[in-house]
Parts: structure tokens; sequence; C-alpha cells
């Protein structure tokens, strides 16, 4: 572990062991307890390892955290506004006491680092929800994932890395802080802009970044997140590919391309200020924040999360004690009349405005329409086009979820034949009972086994549409956040359709040719859904049918024709 001084930054804490002590620290790893590391952890403890947090040691202990959820300080009175905690569930944390060695592994089961258990503690998640995201709604993705994915027990303590954690893709641009802020001081690089982006890059975006440069009189750094942004953004290799693509029309040796493994909570505000000092400790002076900066969209009421400057305004107020200067930036909009782009605030009455919104924008490559230069370069937007490509030629998702008995299956084997019938795309039935056999023969019938069994026909069904074919799922699927787990897993690939089959109760057990709902009510089936088991009505699905008043034939059409009135397929 050492602590780094350079001319860009300031002080960086380098998190990995000497090498003389990690053949020892790791001969001593297969005697300790061990933690597989999520996605998120794993982006986490890179970038404390790698001293992009500094001055953060370690995952947070409670002192540091209570204060960071209520005033985005360390307990020491250092700013800092993001909770950097690792999650594992109240099971494992029993197993563990104060003062405990744990060994954290990647997905592979390497040993990335040791972390010294200082604290263990239950969270109270809603004081974190409205404390960090400025609500406890569930339609902000930080907010989800932090109440039906994250473990119930935070751990907190120093780190200290064994072995850097692996990638494949893009080697060559993958700078930890310390290598960029030698590239910085080898190209004789003074003043370093960073631009923060989850998204591909237009041309707006470019001429932003362009005046930016110029305001602050420095060199541009483009550093997109490549770790975890918000779910249904386009992946990263197509990014990138994008990126490298709009590097050519820079003038040369003025700017930068550089990863950065970041996993994104979308805490606008709050994140805008994490940003702001995740660059400076990769040796940028200045930071680019534009208008709703990190922000996740729309509330459960339809409402923008945050205003649209309000990440501004909050890295303004902090400004002195940063470390490194916010360029703030309003949205840049391209005026037909003088054929270039200009800050909205500069335009001048009577001037044509033409913008497309990233909705529209995103709809224009689903439906395979024109996407006009002035906003796009071509060859990013083939690129785009090629990775995705219209509705109609991409893979999709039909998953039903209804009670035992309500005619899921019979509709899904005759939606699979008609669609087998069409013959432009291959076609997987992931049958309930059959998944159950096949996929988790191992498996009870507890909530926790029942929704990793939804959990694996979801993998399952991801992979195939990601692979531009067809899944059909026909589980009970009873719970809600497991349907929503899957709906996540295969919109990141495709499309996805959650059919209802609404059959009532009494008309499912009039059905039963299996005798199961009677074994149920006698006591002889535990745990059975809609019985003794609760069955949680979707709230929101695709498609609702009630088989009392549908033939499957009939159900199967009306699918198709939702499935076309969503572009998914062609007549």
């Amino acid at each position: 572990m050492t602590d780094l001084i350079a001319p860009h930054g300031g002080e960086l804490k380098i998190l990995y062991a000497e090498k003389q002590d990690r053949d020892e620290l790791l001969a001593s790893t297969r005697e300790l307890p061990s933690w597989d590391l999520t996605r998120r952890q794993a982006c986490d403890l890179e970038l404390l390892l790698s001293g992009g947090f500094s001055p953060l040691t370690g995952f947070m202990t409670q002192a540091d955290y209570d204060r960071v959820v209520a005033e985005m300080r360390l307990a020491d009175g250092t700013l800092w506004p993001m909770p950097i905690t690792l999650d594992v569930p109240l099971p494992f944390a029993e197993g563990l006491s104060p003062g405990d060695s744990l060994v954290l592994r990647d997905g592979e089961g390497v040993p990335i680092a040791v972390m010294r258990v200082d604290d263990i503690w239950v969270p109270d998640k809603h004081v974190e929800a409205e404390g960090v995201f400025g609500a406890d709604d569930p339609a902000h993705p930080g907010v989800a994932y932090l109440h039906e994915q994250a473990g119930t027990v935070y751990l907190g303590g120093p780190v200290l890395g064994l072995n850097r954690p692996q990638h494949y893709d893009f080697t060559h641009l993958r700078h930890e802080p310390a290598e960029l802020r030698a590239l910085f001081e080898k190209w004789g690089w003074r003043r370093i802009v960073a631009f923060q982006t989850r998204n591909p890059m237009h041309r707006a975006h470019q001429e932003l970044t362009f005046r930016a440069a110029q305001k602050a009189q420095a060199n541009l750094l483009i550093h997109p997140v490549v770790g975890m942004t918000k779910p249904g953004d386009i992946d990263h290799y197509s990014r990138v590919r994008c990126y490298q693509h709009l590097l050519k029309h820079y003038p040369a040796q003025t700017t930068a391309l550089s990863l950065l493994p970041l996993a994104m909570r979308m805490a606008g505000p709050r994140e805008a200020l994490w940003h702001a000092i995740i660059r400076k400790n990769h040796g940028c002076t200045h930071f680019i924040v534009g208008r709703d900066h990190a922000g996740p969209g729309k509330n459960s009421q339809g409402e923008d999360f945050y205003g649209p400057y309000d990440a501004q305004e909050l890295v303004a107020r902090h400004q002195d004690e940063l470390g490194i200067e916010m360029v703030p930036f309003e949205a840049m909009v391209y005026v037909q009349e003088k054929a270039e782009y200009r800050p909205l605030s500069e335009v001048q009455p009577g001037e044509t405005v033409l913008n497309i919104s990233g909705t529209e924008f995103r709809r224009r490559l689903q439906e395979g329409l024109e996407i006009p230069s002035w906003f796009s370069y071509p060859e990013v937007v083939e690129e785009l086009r090629r990775t995705h490509p219209p509705r109609h030629k991409q893979g999709f998702t039909v998953f039903f979820t209804g009670l035992p008995c309500s005619g899921k299956s019979t509709i899904a084997n005759a939606l699979m034949v008609k669609l087998l019938e069409r013959g432009d795309r291959p076609v997987t039935l992931l049958d309930g009972d059959l998944a159950r056999k096949i996929l988790s023969s191992e498996l009870g019938f507890s909530r926790e086994h029942r929704d990793l069994n939804i959990r694996r026909i979801g993998y399952v069904a991801a992979e195939i549409t990601k692979h531009r074919g067809v899944a059909i799922c026909a589980p009970i699927a009873p719970y809600a956040a497991a349907r929503g787990e899957v709906r996540e897993m295969v919109g990141q690939y495709g499309g996805f359709l959650e059919v209802y089959v609404a059959t009532p109760l009494e008309v499912c057990e009039t059905r039963d040719r299996k005798g199961l709902y009677a074994k149920a009510r006698a006591g002889f089936i535990q745990g059975f859904t809609g019985v003794d088991d609760p069955y949680e009505v979707p709230e929101e699905p695709d498609l609702v049918i009630d088989t009392r008043d549908h033939t499957p034939d009939e159900a199967a059409q009306e699918i198709l024709l939702k499935l076309e009135s969503l572009g998914y397929i062609k007549q």
C-alpha cells in the first residue's frame, strides 16, 4: 500500500500489497472465509484499490456511512457524497465478527483483496434512499437496487489488494489513476478537462466538449463509464467503438480517451460531486457538469427526480474544497440557419432549433429510420445500427405469468407454433414444469428457491434474446420482484412482453387435472400458489388475457398483434 503524490490531483492512496508481502498474504487466503463480489462491488473494489476513490482506504465503516448519508462527509469531515459499502446476506454476516479477515474474490474465484472487517451493521435503507437519492421511490434505479438486490447487512473495513482485476477488452484504453497522471505528465498536459458519459456521443456532445476545452484552456479527456450504468443503456462495447470513431474528429494530440470501471448510482447532484472527486484523483484539473448530470429520468409521479441544473448548483457550492474546477454547460441545440450547435440560451428569436431527444434517437434506430448527419457522424450511426438493429430484427421474450392451471402453457404452445410457422427467428419454449425438471430439479418451493428458479429461466431467456431468437417462458412466477429482475435481464438485449393470464382462481381449480389444488386444500401439499402461498398480481403487465373469453388460438393471435404493434414482428 502506497501514497502517491503527483503534480496532478494531489495525494493518491493505492491499496495494493507490496510484492514481498503478496505471496504470504495469498497463501493465508486459503484458510480465511471468502466472499464472491457482485458486479457493483467488483467495480467499487477496483477503484478503491487503484486510488480512484481516494481518500477511502476500504469499504466504509458505520460512522463514515452514517455521516455520508446525512451530510456528504466522512466521519473526519472530508467531503464525500456516496456510500461505498460491502453488502452481504444476513446468513453470511452471522458467520463473521469484528476483527475477522475476509477474502474478496472475483467471479472466477481469484482473490482480489483481503478485507479486515471492522464493522458489521444492518442499515436503514429507507433513510439511505432518502439521503442519497432524495426519494425512497422504486422508480429510481439506485433505490430499486438498494431494496431489491443489495444485501441486508453492511460490512466495513480497510482492504489490501492482492491481484489486479482482469479485463480483456480495450486494455489499451484502461488506465489506473497513477497511469493516467503519468501520461498527462509525459504529454505535457497541465490543464485537463474531463467529460463524463454513459451514452454514445453525438455531434452536440462533441461541440459541448470543444467549447468546454476552449473555456478552460485545457486538453480534453473523454472518460466514459464502462462498469455499470442505468439499466437499459447501450452496452459499453458498442459505445467505446463509437467513441473511437468520434475521436478522429477532434484535433490531433488535443484529446484522449480512457475508460472508467465505475458502478454508477444515477444519484444526480451527489453523483456529479462524486464524479468530480474521482476525476481529480485521475489527474484532471477541470470537470464538465452538464444539464441533468447522472439523472435517472422520471419518478413514480412522472416528474424528473432532479432539476436540470441541480447538479451544477451542488458542485458549485463545494467548489473551493473539491480540488477540481467545474465547467458548467447547458443543453446544446442545432440552429438550422447557422448550421451549427449553440447553447440553448444563445439562440436568437426567429431562429429554427433542431433537436433529436434520446428517446427519439432510439425510436429511429429501432424502426430503421433516417438519422440526419447534423445529429451524428455516419460512422457512429452505422456502428449503432450494426449492434442495435431495428426491432423486427431483434430477439424478444414473451413471459407468461399466472396461477397454476390458468392456461399459460397451452397459450405458450399455441404461440410457439404460430411463430415457428412464420420462420423468421428461432423459437424456444421454456415451460414452467420442464424448466423445473431440467434447470431447477434440486430446488424446493420456498420463496428463495422459487425466485432462483425464475432467475434461471430469465437468464436463459436473456441469452436467447441476446442472440436474436425468441424465448417463450411459461412459469407461475408468483412474485413481482423476481419478474422485475427477469424484465431487466432480458430488456438489455431486446424485447420483453409480460403476459398476465388472469384466469380466476375458481376457474383454475375446475381445470386442475392433477388434483393439486385439492391436495393443497387438504394439507397434503404445502406452499401451493393460490392456496397457502400468495400470488402477486402484476400491476402493469404488457398484456392481460382471461382464458374464460379467449380460446388458445385467439389468445396467441392477440399476443402476435401486440408484438406487431411494438414492431417486433412484421406481417
